[in-house]
């Protein structure tokens, strides 16, 4: 079923430089029925990354051309904004720094809902490979290189919920990535998740209405359980299954200052038979559904 005031722009944005999976997945999942869901669909960002050299004084790989790609997704989506105007973008990756794009597009205060299985809140320096994945969210507040951060957040603090991420048995890096974390991001762990999915949404949606500002949504897949999708990078035990991420997001995507929504990091080379592919379409397709209401 068409969606009819959304529209998709695909991010193959891989920061490891290597090629790896998650540039194939907007194409795989348009394949997959994606495109199907939304009114009109205008093709792919040049985001892609081809370097894996790390900048000597940030740490970050691929600094260059990391910037070059956040100024291709924001064009892009300005252009797509106006061939679209009262429509909301679907924006695929692609891993989650494609959210420098999308925030560097918006130029306007706005919160931002970030599902993650993982923080995201480390260094160039203390990411043992110094992608931005692993510090895409610490980038978006302001704390990180000012090639990317800019002259302040693209993202104010206190209008970020970090929500799904794995608060217990973790290594190091992650470890040190959520002690980074600022107290004044709202945060709801993947334990208070997995109690009550529907609860912790409703939570989620209730912040972000008092914010007052536009919300953009967030979904790394990476945020589900292996058992239920084990076609990412960086899987992460501990987390939802599809049902009970579907009812953690359907309170967020029923916002009614909802303006977008992006979702990265599924490795559909890792899912040769499109049985993960499916359900992600799935999923998408009932967000948005929710967004409709």
């Amino acid at each position: 079923m068409i969606t009819s005031d959304w529209y998709l722009v695909g991010a193959p944005w891989d920061c490891s430089g290597t090629g790896r999976g998650e540039q194939q997945a907007p194409g795989v999942l348009r394949r997959a029925g994606l495109s199907a869901l939304v009114a009109a669909d205008f093709g792919d960002a040049a985001t892609r990354i081809g370097s894996t050299a790390r900048d000597p004084a940030t740490g970050v790989r691929a600094l260059p051309e990391t910037v070059a790609a956040t100024r291709e997704l924001a064009r892009t989506l300005d252009a797509a904004a106006r061939r679209h105007p009262g429509m909301r973008p679907l924006v695929v990756g692609g891993d989650c720094s494609l959210l420098f794009g999308v925030f560097a597009h918006l130029r306007e205060p706005a919160g931002l809902c970030y599902v993650d299985g993982h923080p995201d809140y480390g260094t160039g320096h203390t990411s043992e490979t110094g992608e931005t994945a692993d510090l895409d969210l610490a980038v978006l507040t302001g704390d990180g290189p000012a090639e990317l951060a800019g002259a302040g957040p693209l993202v104010a603090v206190e209008r970020v919920a970090l929500i799904g991420h794995r608060t217990e048995g973790l290594d190091p890096e992650s470890a040190a990535e959520l002690g980074r974390v600022p107290v004044e991001m709202f945060t709801v762990g993947a334990p208070e998740v997995l109690r009550d999915p529907g609860r912790a949404g409703r939570a989620v949606a209730e912040w972000g209405s008092a914010l007052g500002v536009p919300l953009w949504l967030h979904l790394d897949v990476d945020v589900l359980d292996p058992g239920a999708l084990p076609a990412v990078t960086y899987p992460q035990p501990g987390g939802p299954d599809f049902d009970q991420l579907a009812a953690l997001l359907a309170p967020v995507a029923a916002a009614p200052r909802l303006i977008g929504l992006s979702v990265a990091d599924f490795r559909p080379d890792l899912d040769p038979g499109g049985r993960y592919a499916a359900l992600l379409v799935d999923l998408v397709g009932g967000l948005l559904a929710e967004a409709r209401k």
